[in-house]
């Protein structure tokens, strides 16, 4: 069985852990790095005391299963709409990211934010070779980088409910074959200045809760987001204080918008970062190629409501 031929498939689903049954020819998601793992796997001990010290075998309990994976980041190269989204669409719903379309002609744009409620979950099927993982009620998280020279990646770590894998016959999905972005023209700005940076990095750090459910078959409820922190890094060259106050900024508790520019040139595969609330949680000394840097680490806060980050794929 090959690492290469692996086949990750995503649907919403309407009534949570039930499974909507992805298409291959509408619901297949391009990945890199695919694997999966068990998560909260139970065996219980039986320390029964007895006349020999030999341990009687463990009984299995139950467990959840945990895919991981990178997605590129890029629109679907044609207008957005109610069924056209960006590849990712159905993976940061299932992270707490809402997502609004705006149809108006020429100017379509799909727009992904956090949510507290309601919070959608999907089905995956994960295809290795010639072995199908099902995953039903999947909820997690996701964070992003954005590199220069690059395309940016989003990289999930996703929690669902599954039973025992299946022989089946390799998937034959239809991927989306738009080209990411590369990162490159993107003006990036943080408190209004235009810093020079190689890399910006955020997680959505979302809280994945698992309860125990003795009516569940595999003794778990509902996989669950019950809080998140939005966080992040870059790596702005070093200027004078009078040029921008890094470290002021950051003993002041300063809020600063953060914008990360607009990545890619051709209509309907761009996307643009911004938050309105950054702070900066530490500073550290860097070099950059013989240029003093600084490693600064942050921190996303609400301006309004469910606001701490917007991603906006034009």
């Amino acid at each position: 069985m090959l690492t290469r031929r692996q086949v990750i498939l995503a649907k919403i689903e309407s009534t949570y852990n039930t499974d909507p049954t992805p298409s291959e020819s509408t619901d297949a998601i391009l990945v890199e790095n695919p694997s999966w793992s068990y998560e909260g796997a139970r065996m219980n001990d039986r320390p029964s005391v007895k006349a020999s010290l030999g341990k009687l075998q463990q009984i299995y309990g139950g467990t959840l299963k945990q895919v991981t994976f990178d997605v590129e980041l890029k629109g679907p190269g044609a207008a957005y709409s109610a069924s056209v989204r960006p590849e990712v669409d159905v993976l940061l719903r299932i992270c707490a990211l809402g997502v609004t379309v705006d149809a108006t002609p020429g100017s379509e744009t799909a727009t992904y934010a956090p949510v507290s409620s309601s919070i959608e979950s999907a089905t995956i099927y994960f295809y290795q070779d010639g072995i199908l993982n099902v995953l039903t009620g999947c909820r997690g998280n996701v964070n992003f980088n954005l590199a220069a020279g690059a395309y940016g990646k989003a990289s999930f770590m996703i929690t669902g409910h599954s039973v025992t894998p299946t022989d089946v016959t390799l998937a034959s999905p239809t991927n989306d074959s738009t080209v990411p972005p590369v990162v490159l023209g993107a003006s990036f700005t943080i408190d209004s200045y235009a810093a020079t940076i190689t890399n910006l990095a955020f997680d959505l750090s979302n809280t994945i809760s698992t309860p125990d459910s003795i009516s569940a078959s595999d003794g778990f409820g509902e996989v669950a987001i019950t809080d998140r922190d939005v966080n992040g890094s870059f790596d702005p060259l070093a200027v004078l204080v009078a040029t921008e106050a890094f470290d002021a900024n950051w003993r002041n508790g300063a809020s600063m918008a953060l914008a990360s520019g607009t990545i890619g040139s051709t209509q309907y595969n761009k996307y643009a970062v911004s938050m309105p609330a950054v702070y900066y949680r530490s500073m550290g000394l860097g070099d950059r190629d013989g240029l003093i840097s600084y490693d600064m680490t942050f921190g996303a806060a609400e301006s309004a409501t469910d606001d701490e980050v917007s991603i906006v794929f034009s």
